[in-house]
């Protein structure tokens, strides 16, 4: 389907790669395993479409941004609790961006465009860990949420150089 607007969410593992070098990667084979366990209900449950798996990240559309960011709020606040009791080495701390526009999207396979690629970069690169990162066009069509004020933080992420920092309570 082409130029058909969609809110894009990204969610990667933090400290992932620097974990895996530390312990190696059978040790968080489990980890990516019970991150799927914990959150692809979440994002069902907010009526998410996940459209693929790489590694420790997930591509997940949503026809709104304001469920992009109810999702993504959901699933750092299980990530938060269920880590709150284990080491560090077993804390699923979770990152996420979130975009907004127009997209190319292939059946349930895969998506392109400008807003995936920016969600994308916040998400498994920008976003530090329980944090969500937005794109401005994600914050405009999101607008003032209950719960929920917005940091501008400033970036250099395909051509944009200012997304929002959701703050919410933890």
């Amino acid at each position: 389907m082409v130029g058909e607007e969609w809110a894009g969410g990204f969610t990667d593992l933090g400290r992932f790669s620097r974990q895996v070098a530390k312990f190696g990667i059978i040790h968080f084979l489990q980890i990516m395993l019970e991150q799927e366990r914990l959150l692809l209900p979440i994002v069902e449950s907010h009526d998410g479409i996940l459209i693929k798996i790489e590694a420790d990240s997930f591509l997940i559309l949503f026809k709104t941004p304001a469920q992009a960011l109810y999702c993504c709020i959901a699933m750092e606040r299980t990530c938060q609790k269920v880590s709150a009791r284990r080491p560090a080495e077993e804390q699923i701390v979770l990152c996420c961006g979130i975009g907004y526009g127009k997209i190319l999207k292939i059946g349930d396979e895969d998506v392109f465009g400008h807003e995936v690629n920016i969600a994308s970069k916040l998400g498994e690169d920008t976003a530090k860990g329980d944090e969500v990162l937005v794109t401005r066009a994600a914050k405009d069509a999101i607008g003032e949420t209950a719960g929920v004020t917005w940091e501008e933080v400033k970036v250099d992420q395909a051509g944009e150089t200012t997304c929002w920092r959701a703050v919410y309570a933890r």
